[in-house]
């Protein structure tokens, strides 16, 4: 019964967002779109970090290549091909730094990710007043609703991704490397084609999610793309709904979003604070997150 009511609400849920540009205003438009790109970042994020255990604080480094790789093929290709071509940019990245990358584990490799994500950062902006170019301007970029709807479609595709590799092989297999990386190996999981693929593949929409973002405001600058708070507003939504599940960072992402809007136009700071508090309070007493702590007490009274 259970199971049929969560399909009816997701149902329900998924045709309510079809119509969001035809029953709201601009700015719940936006408000939405901003939604969905959240949802499809932090949904990418834990199939590696969440699933795998290798938490990454650089995961803006993909959202800023998907950023860069559209604003280079603008009014080049159609947007039908750049938006992929962004996520493939991000996904081939991932593949080719990941072998060496995920050698490292814990502290190590989130503080390499942080420091990855910065190199790239400057690298693009180094290349870019090079060309005479430390900022560009985009003119003729789709509207709002129009990149509404295919950043819902990213946020869809990654839920379900998410939900399909936590119940495949790979997901299986990350979930043993979590656990423990070493037994993992010794039972046969191939570990490091394991990682690198999962890697690859939460870098892929991302890509995508930074090309849609990079047309919404119409203005590329290398530190705005590649802002290093869009990797901790990741982290903080995946810690707080719950990595561990597809539905974390559904949960994770309407709270701070909703927070995000109630609090930050009046009083910044105090939704710092909160944000703060709230992060602590989740690491220490709740580190499995909302959907963590709610399947445990359930299982609790069962």
């Amino acid at each position: 019964m259970k199971n049929y009511l969560t399909t009816a609400a997701l149902i329900t849920l998924v045709v309510f967002a079809l119509f969001v540009p035809d029953l709201v205003g601009p700015y719940y438009v936006t408000v939405a779109l901003n939604l969905c790109m959240w949802i499809a970042l932090t949904q990418s994020w834990i199939i590696l970090s969440g699933m795998g255990g290798y938490i990454s604080l650089g995961h803006v480094v993909f959202f800023g290549l998907g950023g860069y790789t559209s604003v280079l093929l603008w009014q080049l290709v159609p947007l039908i091909i750049a938006i992929p071509a962004a996520g493939a940019v991000a996904g081939i990245f991932a593949l080719v730094i990941g072998a060496p990358v995920l050698r490292v584990w814990g502290p190590y490799f989130v503080i390499l990710t942080f420091g990855l994500a910065e190199l790239v950062k400057y690298v693009v902006l180094i290349t870019e007043t090079n060309l005479g170019k430390s900022s560009r301007l985009l003119f003729g970029t789709p509207e709002t609703a129009e990149l509404y709807y295919v950043m819902f479609g990213l946020a869809f595709v990654a839920t379900v991704l998410a939900w399909l590799i936590r119940r495949s092989r790979l997901g299986q297999g990350l979930l043993a490397i979590r656990e423990d990386e070493p037994t993992a190996q010794t039972i046969g999981v191939p570990v490091t084609r394991y990682k690198v693929l999962a890697y690859a593949l939460s870098a892929v929409i991302p890509g995508m999610v930074g090309g849609l973002m990079v047309l919404r405001s119409s203005y590329f600058e290398p530190l705005q793309i590649f802002n290093p708070v869009v990797s901790f507003n990741i982290v903080t939504m995946a810690i707080i709904g719950g990595s561990d599940d597809w539905r974390g960072p559904i949960i994770g992402c309407i709270f701070l979003v909703t927070m995000y809007e109630l609090l930050w136009a009046n009083v910044p700071e105090l939704y710092m604070i909160i944000v703060g508090l709230l992060l602590v309070g989740f690491v220490l007493f709740a580190p499995m997150g909302i959907v963590g702590r709610v399947a445990m007490q359930r299982n609790n009274t069962q």
